[in-house]
């Protein structure tokens, strides 16, 4: 790791060092986020399986030879990689010393996991009480089921009310809960940082997948506790708006989208359409009725919209400040002035999105080659000789690939 991708006293959460005993996308998401805000992040990965099992999850036609796939790049910058065997006792006693050095801890076990190795909660509490353990589950810590994004998109209700009316459910392309769950467990972690800064103590806490999913529902939800009204599959529409979400083709090819979410500008809508009398003929004016006449509404608004090009509609929609968006692809969207904020690495390497939204920009080290980092940690970290990490390599409990880099 280069001097400038280091740590600065400037940064939030300099000094403050985080053992990584999760994979996949939750847990090294929060860990990326801490990274990002400053703190030192030591990622544990198994040398017996490959690490982290995502390095080899790749996309059709990516070629990736040094187990840096997108997938893993997505979550994994700014960390040091230590390959280490903790079914070892040797490999078990450097991450307890390990764990004496750091302030936080991210694990992922399987409930009942972490116990057999030696490394859960009140175990690693003992080592050091000041430690702000935050593990994430499938469905909680006293529920054995592992946990899959896929399958808890689908127990949540997420995929029933996702895809289009006369479609089936659908999985969101994107790993919804894992992303979810991880705003949840940089919460518990940033919280436990807060209450120790005033009690000297840390703190043990668990995040679900399957409870990070239900507090998303949000008014979806709320719907069905409030009024009984079950959500169903609408395409992209809004079950309280309209006409919000929905997506229009203009007349030379482009979708956009409209996300009216008052009266006034529906109004403004209207008149920029020249719609007004007819959707005040239909009884349109007010949203609880626009919601209640869907299909009146879109018979109005679908050919009126598919008489003007993208560009006069959007000058149109901007000057009545309705608002409005063209539909970009993914590429047009990283493409943008503002994203590039965000994107990390250079074309040819490594490429990724930060997650701490307007945080200190920290310049931030390109995800680590399995056991990239194994010997300096244990140097650096732990004061151990070359003779010691020699030892732990021919013993096949560390794997330190630092060494060919």
């Amino acid at each position: 790791m280069s001097q400038s991708n280091l740590p600065q006293p400037d940064q939030p959460l300099y000094g403050i060092v985080v053992l990584e005993l999760a994979g996949v996308l939750a847990g090294p998401s929060a860990g990326q986020y801490l990274a990002e805000l400053g703190a030192t992040v030591i990622k544990i990965e198994n040398p017996r399986n490959g690490g982290d099992v995502t390095r080899s999850w790749r996309i059709e036609g990516e070629q990736v030879t040094d187990g840096r796939s997108a997938y893993f790049s997505c979550c994994n910058w700014g960390k040091q990689s230590v390959a280490i065997d903790i079914t070892a006792r040797d490999g078990l006693a450097v991450v307890e010393h390990l764990a004496k050095k750091s302030d936080v801890v991210l694990s992922s076990y399987r409930p009942g996991s972490a116990e057999r190795l030696h490394v859960d909660h009140d175990a690693l509490l003992r080592l050091n009480d000041r430690l702000v353990c935050v593990s994430v589950t499938g469905y909680g810590a006293d529920d054995p089921r592992s946990g899959y994004d896929a399958a808890i998109q689908a127990e949540s209700g997420f995929m029933s009310m996702n895809g289009q009316p006369d479609g089936p459910p659908t999985k969101m392309p994107v790993a919804l809960v894992d992303v979810l769950a991880a705003h949840h467990i940089k919460e518990e972690v940033l919280l436990g940082l807060l209450i120790r800064s005033t009690t000297g103590k840390g703190r043990s806490a668990y995040v679900s997948l399957f409870d990070a999913a239900l507090a998303s529902l949000a008014n979806q939800g709320a719907g069905w506790l409030q009024s009984a009204v079950e959500p169903r599959r609408m395409g992209s529409a809004h079950p309280s708006i309209a006409p919000y979400g929905t997506p229009y083709l203009t007349a030379d090819g482009h979708w956009i989208v409209l996300a009216v979410g008052t009266d006034k500008q529906f109004e403004r809508l209207t008149s920029v359409l020249s719609l007004t009398h007819e959707a005040a003929a239909k009884g349109l004016g007010r949203n609880e009725a626009r919601v209640e006449k869907r299909a009146e509404l879109e018979a109005l608004l679908r050919p009126a919209v598919n008489k003007l090009s993208a560009d006069d509609l959007e000058n149109r929609l901007q000057q009545e400040a309705i608002p409005f968006s063209r539909i970009a692809s993914v590429p047009q969207a990283l493409s943008t002035r503002q994203a590039q904020r965000l994107v990390l690495g250079e074309a040819g390497g490594p490429r990724g999105i930060r997650t701490a939204i307007g945080q200190v920009k920290r310049p931030l080290s390109p995800p680590p080659r399995f056991g990239e980092h194994s010997a300096v940690v244990l140097r650096t970290v732990l004061g151990m000789t070359d003779q010691d990490v020699a030892k732990l390599v021919v013993a096949k409990v560390l794997l330190d690939a630092g060494a060919a880099l």
